[in-house]
């Protein structure tokens, strides 16, 4: 018997497409083509995103318990506004953790995670990242990486948590290129301490970067809100 392959839309999976609308979506609200507190119909997200109602709805869903959107009954979706308040927080219980993870690196004997770092941010200027993108990546898997290193699995279930929930802004740090290069050297101090087991300083060093992170973060943020905005109001003259 002749078996007949599937059409490509047939063979694709509907979770596939849901999870395509997923990130298209989220996209759009990381990069502020959906500004915070803007509300919008599933129809006319249908008919930018260019996909049918169901796997929108999975998409929307999604993001809705995540924090990213809100849902209003019989009056459509809104993009969740900012809340700083909630950023503060989850980057002062961010803090905690990582504190925590680089006294226990600064106590363990084996710390083969430090290697890997050091190989990533231990580098001349020359062999640094310098696209934005790529250093928004190595700077989250950095961070994840000290606290992966305690093995206690639920610190990293938690931290991963934080991790997604602060993406949206903390992303922004890197569109600058001041900002990049002290990351390295930030990281490259950081690293040093834990090697030598000092960890009062390591601890220091470590919140004054996420502080001084949070700090640009809030600024470009508001900056970009207020340049979004500026381009809507001309574009609608």
């Amino acid at each position: 018997m002749e078996l007949v392959s599937p059409s490509p839309s047939a063979a694709l999976p509907a979770i596939t497409l849901a999870e395509r609308v997923y990130a298209q979506i989220k996209q759009l609200i990381f990069d502020f083509q959906l500004l915070p507190g803007e509300r919008f119909s599933e129809s006319d997200l249908a008919n930018r995103v260019q996909v049918s109602r169901t796997p929108l709805r999975q998409a929307l869903q999604r993001l809705q318990r995540e924090g990213f959107l809100l849902v209003f009954p019989k009056s459509g979706w809104q993009v969740a506004p900012l809340d700083f308040d909630t950023f503060d927080q989850l980057y002062d219980l961010r803090v905690l953790l990582e504190a925590h993870a680089v006294a226990r690196l600064c106590e363990m004997e084996d710390r083969p995670a430090l290697k890997d770092l050091a190989d990533t941010w231990l580098v001349p200027p020359g062999e640094r990242q310098t696209a934005f993108v790529a250093v928004d990546r190595l700077d989250e898997a950095f961070h994840t990486a000290l606290v992966s290193a305690t093995g206690n699995h639920e610190m990293v279930r938690v931290h991963e948590d934080i991790t997604e929930r602060i993406r949206i802004i903390r992303r922004l740090d890197f569109t600058k290129v001041a900002r990049v290069e002290a990351t390295y050297d930030e990281h490259a101090r950081i690293l040093r301490a834990i090697t030598r087991r000092r960890t009062d300083e390591a601890q220091r060093l470590l919140r004054a970067h996420i502080e001084q992170s949070k700090l640009e973060v809030r600024h470009i943020t508001l900056d970009m809100l207020y340049q979004a905005r500026q381009r809507i109001a001309a574009s609608q003259g």
